[in-house]
């Protein structure tokens, strides 16, 4: 047989190959979103047949004001999260980079991303409880704030929340941003400084703009992590008091597993699977537009 011919055969055949790994993703992925997807339009308690129901999951989720809220808190913490732990990463890249001590100067803010966010929540919620650690801390040194109900309000309780979250992201976002750092051109930098550049004008002018590709996806991260925010607000309030501080990943959990609303849940969760793609997908078309008119 020719090498053609083997060649025609190898072709015809290579598709095979990827058989498993589609008919994996498709088992794990794409069926339990076309089942969603199902249940959305559905009247279904987990245990007898759906029924069907059109789009009343939906016009019920967009007239509840408590999913309103869910939303509001929700875009919070997309806000919040992409500013602060974003911020906060690269203030601490910026100034531990090139320092003799920089790895063991970073390495107490990015011990906390090795625990998960549930400890995150433990501690945090010691904390912030009204007579915790941090309320005792104030009443000791006489501040105002010492019996302050730091998770009885909201958007209060949000706002504690993206903070404590922040304690455990800015690590991991100040080790991207130093692995940024460590691929710019230390040529352009010399020269840089030899014309006088320095401080904050090195950072604005010379550092940013090269940190830029770095700085998109660890703005991206926190914008998906953002929208699917759970763990920490299930620990440290259950969405509480009330449903101030839910998120919409929380009030999927509540309607499908609390509530036993199946339907109303994957209407939640399509939702919010939406947002996130949505999301993604403009801030990626929006940088990937704005690097095109800057290059």
């Amino acid at each position: 047989m020719s090498n053609q011919a083997l060649d025609r055969t190898g072709a015809r055949k290579a598709p095979l190959f990827g058989l498993p790994a589609v008919a994996v993703v498709a088992l794990l992925l794409y069926l339990p979103f076309v089942w969603t997807t199902y249940v959305s339009f559905t009247d279904y308690d987990g245990l007898a047949s759906p029924v069907w129901s059109g789009l009343a999951n939906y016009k019920a989720m967009f007239s509840d004001p408590d999913l309103i809220g869910a939303l509001v808190n929700t875009l919070l913490w997309v806000v919040g999260m992409v500013t602060l732990p974003v911020a906060l990463g690269l203030l601490i890249a910026v100034l531990t980079y090139g320092h003799k001590w920089g790895t063991w100067l970073r390495l107490p803010f990015l011990l906390p991303y090795a625990i998960s966010g549930v400890a995150v929540g433990v501690i945090w919620g010691f904390v912030l409880q009204p007579d915790g650690a941090l309320g005792q801390a104030l009443g000791f040194f006489g501040l105002p704030g010492a019996h302050t109900g730091w998770l009885q309000a909201g958007p209060g309780n949000t706002l504690m929340m993206i903070v404590a979250v922040t304690w455990q992201a800015a690590g991991v976002n100040a080790l991207l941003f130093v692995v940024g750092l460590q691929s710019i051109p230390a040529e352009p930098l010399e020269a840089a400084r030899l014309d006088g550049a320095e401080g904050f004008s090195l950072f604005r002018h010379h550092l940013w703009p090269q940190l830029r590709p770095i700085t998109t996806v660890v703005i991206g991260l926190s914008i998906v992590g953002s929208l699917k925010t759970f763990d920490v607000v299930w620990v440290m309030t259950q969405g509480g008091p009330g449903t101030s501080s839910e998120t919409l990943a929380l009030s999927m959990y509540k309607e499908t597993f609390v509530l036993n609303d199946y339907g109303q849940g994957a209407a939640i969760a399509l939702f919010l699977s939406l947002v996130t793609f949505a999301a993604s997908i403009l801030y990626l078309r929006y940088q990937l537009g704005d690097a095109r008119e800057q290059g």
